[in-house]
């Protein structure tokens, strides 16, 4: 890599089923591959943070802090290999974002009821950010792709214009993604 790519959606082994690798060794493998900067966003949570930040401060990888989190939960998702729900990615900007994040985090979980159910509305989560946030359109289980498959561009637009009304147009970008099928560029 040239340096000037980041990862901005990566999970760790804290997000069981779906990562692999301890929030270090993503750390590790971003440096030597020459990533601009790396993403940690676990569902539902910041649990690998901390060590995610010392190894990126040892490495000198900029480090971003971020949580996929899950709306629309009906029943505990812990040990489910494809979760119910519909996911926002959130990247904290600064300090501010992070403890904000950490804070909508704990009220969804304490909401929820159980573990592996957090209760997230997108009323609080608007209300959170403060444009302290960047929200994504998420992968193949967000909102806006979803919409894509099912109801065509304008299904898409429509959802877009959801998360632009709630977090502001700074605020979202549109997560692409290249997964060598011959019609993604």
């Amino acid at each position: 890599m040239n340096g000037r790519y980041a990862e901005l959606h990566a999970h760790t082994n804290f997000s069981f089923l779906d990562g692999a690798s301890h929030p270090e060794e993503m750390a590790v493998e971003a440096s030597r591959l020459g990533l601009c900067a790396l993403a940690i966003t676990d569902h539902d949570g910041l649990y690998g943070a901390v060590r995610f930040a010392e190894a990126g401060r040892r490495l000198g990888l900029p480090t971003v802090f971020g949580a996929e989190l899950t709306m629309g939960l009906t029943k505990r998702q812990n040990g489910v290999a494809d979760p119910e729900g519909t996911h926002l990615v959130v990247l904290a900007r600064n300090p501010e974002g992070y403890s904000s994040l950490s804070s909508a985090i704990g009220r969804a979980q304490l909401a929820g009821g159980e573990k592996g159910k957090p209760a997230f509305g997108m009323a609080d989560l608007a209300e959170s950010h403060k444009g302290n946030w960047l929200v994504t359109t998420s992968c193949r289980k967000g909102a806006v792709p979803r919409a894509l498959l099912q109801d065509g561009p304008a299904g898409a637009a429509r959802r877009l214009d959801e998360l632009i009304c709630a977090f502001g147009r700074q605020n979202v970008a549109v997560e692409l993604w290249a997964d060598d099928d011959p019609l993604d560029s």
